[in-house]
């Protein structure tokens, strides 16, 4: 079996991958991601037993145990490029034989969970209330830059989306990836779901407008409109598409819940951003 180069895979003196400084037996089978470093924690805090901790630059990642289940918390940062480098060096950890350089034999299959902060794009979901993302929709491009991203995309949501938005060639094609049945299944009541859309950036790509103009300043609007056979675009954030792409492409398991801060409909806030957190915090844990 061919070996990866030390220029593809890069690797610290100890055989950790680089960015998220991790090895193998670091890393649990059900892993929660969440852009702020703060949640890491926040969240660890409810662990009976912390075994491990590293930080690297903004990944920080703790490894304990909730009610008797082994589990991994990683902050990511923000963005689909912070996700890139995530989900490629997760899977190179658990995947990869840092020794030789190639590939396990046995492939192992993480389970992915993403808890975020969102604002949601249709009127009747509340401030502070949790979204499921059923599907990703990709505004960000990152996964048009991987080889056989068509086989995974579904297709006929992309071109019902291109179509309803005048979508225009100078910006990435709107890839959309389904979300794990398998974490569905665990998320059942008490959620909205939908599909997720995944913004570049937080001012114009998601219509914001202070000093400078957007380019489609009535993108809410569109996605608030769009609907695909009684499916609707029900949140906005900035890494879900990434995650759903790239996890389905390394064969793991991936979902994206969300507690709402805003909705941009009603132009309403919530007024406790850590009593929201703190809900989605204990929803998710209590169910994985």
């Amino acid at each position: 079996m061919s070996q990866f180069p030390e220029t593809e895979l890069i690797l610290t003196p100890e055989g950790r991958v680089y960015h998220i400084n991790l090895l193998n037996e670091d890393i649990a089978d059900d892993v929660i991601v969440v852009g702020d470093q703060g949640r890491v924690a926040q969240i660890s805090a409810c662990f009976s037993k912390i075994d491990f901790k590293t930080q690297h630059r903004e990944f920080i990642t703790h490894t304990g145990w909730y009610n008797k289940k082994r589990i991994t918390v990683l902050s990511t940062g923000i963005g689909t490029d912070n996700i890139d480098i995530v989900m490629n060096e997760l899977d190179a950890a658990v995947n990869i034989d840092p020794k030789t350089r190639t590939q396990n034999s046995k492939l192992r299959s993480l389970n992915i969970i993403r808890l975020g902060t969102s604002g949601a794009l249709q009127q009747e979901i509340p401030v502070n209330d949790l979204v499921v993302s059923t599907h990703g929709l990709g505004f960000d491009g990152l996964l048009n830059y991987y080889g056989n991203f068509t086989s995974i995309n579904e297709d006929a949501i992309s071109k019902a989306f291109m179509k309803h938005s005048g979508w225009t060639p100078n910006l990435p094609f709107p890839y959309c990836v389904k979300a794990s049945d398998k974490l569905l299944s665990k998320f059942d009541e008490g959620f909205h779901k939908g599909i997720t859309a995944t913004a570049p950036g937080f001012y114009g790509p998601q219509g914001r407008q202070i000093r400078l103009k957007a380019a489609k300043p009535n993108i809410n609007e569109l996605l608030s409109e769009f609907n695909f056979d009684n499916k609707k675009i029900t949140n906005f954030e900035m890494e879900t598409s990434a995650l759903y792409g790239l996890g389905k492409l390394l064969g793991h398991e991936c979902l994206t819940i969300c507690v709402i801060i805003a909705n941009r409909v009603r132009k309403e806030f919530t007024s406790d951003y850590k009593k929201s957190v703190d809900v989605l915090i204990e929803s998710c844990l209590n169910r994985i």
